[in-house]
């Protein structure tokens, strides 16, 4: 410690890449400060840096990190901590650029495996990013002191208070996650697909804000769809469930079907305590589906929706930079079928209409041999009955979907009812009789080259940067993923890209690989989730958040530039 502040001294006033003498070890009475890497200018990404904490300080009950899933509950609880201890005791603004800047991460209403805050045998580990201070991109080692020789202690010693003082909140915080995970658990015994839990706050605040909005009527549950769950911590809980099938959700306009639905979509996720939504569980491949329009589509099988188009086109091995709403709906279900999906999300508000369905009257004008597209209401049931898997629909303008439904529930001022008997006696049968569709399947091994998949910016740069959750900047390209419902945190989608270089190193010298993408992706995955996420990077970066596979998969099929041999299974 004293060393670090005689090198401060000694650098005052320098030039600010000077700071560069700062990379090592400092001891403090309560801590160990290493910092990995100084900035060469204020404006510049702030300098990163590491906190390592004994357990002989931290003094964390071993219960509370026992399992994997408790000690990831555990880390998002004490860098929620932190992060709330530096808006407290960290001034900031103090210089130029980046100057008195600190911060670990950003943390959402969703529970996510990160490394920003690690712990491991009562230890804790602390990835921090400091804007070391600058005055006219000189070191001003005045600010620099109070940063870390006030600053940074007084936000070590707030962040672990919470440890003694109101242990209870940090007991609450992992016993809920572990909840989460064990309803979760029991969906497939109970035959099921999703479950929200009686009292559960559904509504958002704002589109922009995703806590739970004040006043909200809280969800209940019909008769005829209740079921009990067991939670390890907070006993039995009585909810929805949402059996296996296709499953409708009906109503007025804006009496709460799609905030139900958005409720089951981020049910993959474990979310914080009080989010009204921690006791809404989905299974963890649950895939929202949506058309997209002039998304880029390379190489996927959409012939079991759309056939033969004009000038005799195969659907076989579509590709288009320029997707329309139809053929991009049909290629998000296909290509959610091909990391194996055993559940599909599907709102009409953001489907293509020609896609959902196809009424009497258009079927009587324009005949079946002059459209190539087979809407959803006529191949809902093989993708339950050929394929096991199961579609929840939002659906409000149409009831051509009722004779084909398992179960209909109706949200009536944001109350749900079971409408199963009544939507049934008003069915009628709305395919075309005698017609044969081909088998729903993944029909298509997808091998890419790998030099498509090159993050090179430059000679001797790579490019890896996320853009809120809408963009990843990933070599030359800008790769749009605003439409990836559930992809919730910045940090999931840096973490996407370096997965995506991750599995171009594993595989660049394999130009003539005959491993399917998906296939190869699943493996990259696979292997970050065995042995963490810094093993993506050559050097620490603390703002890595685990995403799921699908999105990581989806992101790849976004790209304008890939490239792929396509072969038959």
């Amino acid at each position: 410690m004293n060393t670090l502040r005689l090198l401060l001294a000694e650098i005052d006033n320098h030039g600010y890449k000077t700071y560069k003498k700062l990379v090592g070890d400092f001891q403090f009475p309560n801590f160990l400060l290493r910092i990995d890497h100084v900035q060469g200018d204020p404006f510049a990404d702030p300098s990163r840096c590491r906190i390592f904490i004994k357990a002989t300080k931290t003094n964390i009950p071993r219960s509370l990190f026992n399992t994997r899933s408790r000690t990831i509950a555990l880390e998002d609880f004490l860098g929620r901590s932190f992060t709330q201890a530096i808006k407290q005791e960290v001034l900031g603004g103090r210089g130029d650029g980046m100057s008195g800047e600190m911060t670990i991460t950003s943390y959402g209403q969703e529970v996510l495996e990160r490394n920003a805050v690690l712990v491991q045998n009562g230890d804790i580990e602390l990835r921090i990013r400091i804007g070391l201070p600058a005055e006219k991109r000189k070191v001003n080692a005045q600010q620099a002191i109070i940063m870390l020789f006030e600053e940074l202690p007084a936000v070590i010693e707030k962040g672990l208070k919470v440890l003694q003082t109101n242990f209870i909140n940090v007991q609450q915080h992992v016993d809920s996650i572990e909840d989460q995970q064990a309803l979760r658990q029991q969906l497939q015994e109970h035959n099921l697909v999703a479950f929200i839990a009686e009292g559960s706050c559904l509504p958002r605040r704002s589109g922009i804000d995703d806590r739970p909005l004040d006043g909200a009527v809280l969800f209940k549950a019909p008769a005829s769809l209740a079921v009990e769950l067991t939670q390890p911590h907070a006993g039995l809980i009585r909810g929805l469930g949402i059996p296996k099938g296709v499953t409708l959700i009906v109503g007025g306009g804006f009496h709460g079907k799609s905030t139900l639905l958005h409720a089951i979509e981020r049910g993959v996720y474990d979310h914080i305590p009080n989010d009204g939504r921690e006791k809404v569980v989905s299974i963890a491949n649950a895939v929202k589906i949506r058309a997209e329009d002039r998304r880029a589509i390379t190489n996927v099988d959409i012939s079991p929706f759309i056939g033969q188009l004009p000038q005799a086109k195969s659907t076989r091995h579509f590709s288009t930079p320029d997707a329309s709403g139809s053929t991009s709906q049909a290629a998000n279900i296909m290509e959610a079928l091909s990391i194996g999906t055993q559940l599909l999300l599907i709102d009409e508000d953001t489907s293509a209409t020609n896609f959902m369905i196809r009424d009497e009257r258009m079927q009587a004008l324009v005949s079946k041999d002059k459209e190539p597209i087979t809407p959803l209401v006529h191949r809902i049931r093989d993708l339950y009955q050929d394929n096991a898997v199961s579609v929840t629909l939002v659906m409000g303008g149409s009831g051509d979907f009722f004779g084909l439904a398992d179960t209909v529930i109706m949200m009536d001022n944001y109350i749900a009812e079971d409408v199963t008997i009544q939507a049934k006696a008003l069915a009628h049968d709305v395919i075309p009789k005698g017609v044969k569709f081909p088998k729903i399947k993944t029909s298509n091994m997808r091998i890419p080259k790998m030099t498509c998949l090159s993050p090179k910016y430059g000679e001797n740069r790579d490019k890896i940067q996320a853009i809120d959750t809408r963009i990843l900047r990933y070599g030359q390209l800008e790769i749009d993923v605003s439409q990836l419902e559930q992809l919730v945190d910045n940090a999931q989608l840096t973490t996407i890209g370096y997965l995506i270089h991750y599995y171009y190193q594993q595989n660049r010298q394999n130009y003539l690989s005959d491993i399917d993408l998906v296939v190869g992706l699943k493996d990259a995955f696979i292997d970050v989730e065995q042995l963490g996420l810094d093993c993506l990077s050559s050097y620490i970066i603390g703002t890595l958040a685990m995403p799921r596979l699908h999105e990581l998969v989806a992101t790849v099929n976004r790209m304008r530039n890939l490239e792929l041999t396509s072969v038959l299974k």
